[in-house]
C-alpha cells in the first residue's frame, strides 16, 4: 500500500448491478482499479471527467494523507474492528437528483443512520489523518464556506461532515443546466432498479494511486447488531 498518495473511506455499492452501472457510467472500476468500457452516451466522457478518478462511491471519510509515523497497513486492523461492531444501515431507497450543479444518487428517506455512521468513521480514524496544510485550507475555502463549515474544516480536515454531511453517490462533475438535463436522461435510461429499502452493508478503504485515480484496497462488511456503535 506504499504506492498510494492518500487514503479515504468510502461506501462502494454492494449491489452488483448498481456497481456495474457506476463503473460503466464513469468508465472506471474503482473496486478492481481498471478502465472499463463506458456506456455509449453522447458527451458522457466530458460529463464524468472529474468524477471518474474517484470511482462510483459515496464518501464517508474524505481523502487524507497519513499522519507522520503512521502506516497504511495500520489502518486495516482498526477498520476491520470498526466494521465488525457496526450494523448495516437501511435507507428508504435512492433517487436521482441534482446537488449544486452535479448529478448524484441520494437517499429518499431515513438519513440519520448513515449520517451517524459517516461521522463515526470520520472521528474514529481521524488519528491517522495528517492535518491540512495552508494550501489545502485555502483551496477548500475558495468555494465559499459558512462559519460552521469552516469550523468543521479546521477540526476534521473537511467542511462537509457531521451536520453538514449529505450521503450521495456522485455521477458527474459540475455541469451547466443543459448538460445536467442530458445527463439526467442518460442515467435514467441505464440505471438499474434500486432496492427499497437500500442497505449499506459495507465500507471500503480506498487509495489514491500515483496517476490520481482511486481504487479499493479492502472492503469490510458491517457485521454488528442493530443499535451497536461506539469507538474502538
Amino acid at each position: 500500500m506504499s504506492d498510494f498518495q492518500r487514503y479515504a473511506i468510502y461506501y462502494l455499492p454492494d449491489d452488483r448491478a448498481l456497481a456495474s452501472f457506476g463503473a460503466a457510467w464513469l468508465g472506471w472500476d474503482v473496486e478492481h482499479g481498471r478502465d472499463v468500457a463506458g456506456l455509449s452516451v453522447e458527451q458522457r466522457a466530458a460529463m464524468v471527467a472529474k468524477a471518474r478518478v474517484y470511482g462510483f462511491h459515496a464518501t464517508l471519510k474524505p481523502p487524507f494523507r497519513l499522519v507522520e509515523g503512521a502506516t497504511a497497513d495500520a489502518l486495516q486492523g482498526p477498520l476491520a474492528q470498526f466494521a465488525a461492531a457496526r450494523a448495516p444501515v437501511a435507507l428508504g431507497g435512492l433517487c436521482l437528483t441534482r446537488l449544486g450543479g452535479f448529478l448524484a444518487l441520494v437517499p429518499v428517506a431515513e438519513v440519520l443512520g448513515i449520517t451517524e455512521l459517516a461521522f463515526d468513521v470520520v472521528k474514529t480514524f481521524d488519528r491517522f489523518r495528517r492535518p491540512a496544510d495552508a494550501a489545502e485550507l485555502s483551496r477548500r475555502r475558495a468555494s465559499g464556506l459558512s462559519a460552521r463549515q469552516d469550523a468543521l474544516l479546521m477540526q476534521w480536515g473537511y467542511p462537509y461532515v457531521a451536520d453538514e454531511f449529505r450521503f450521495h453517490l456522485t455521477l458527474t462533475g459540475r455541469l451547466d443546466t443543459a448538460r445536467l438535463m442530458e445527463a439526467t436522461e442518460a442515467v435514467k435510461t441505464h440505471l438499474p432498479k434500486i432496492a427499497r429499502p437500500f442497505e449499506i452493508a459495507s465500507i471500503a478503504l480506498v487509495g489514491e494511486r500515483t496517476d490520481g485515480r482511486f481504487q479499493m484496497i479492502q472492503r469490510y462488511a458491517l457485521q454488528g447488531k442493530a443499535g451497536s456503535g461506539g469507538g474502538i
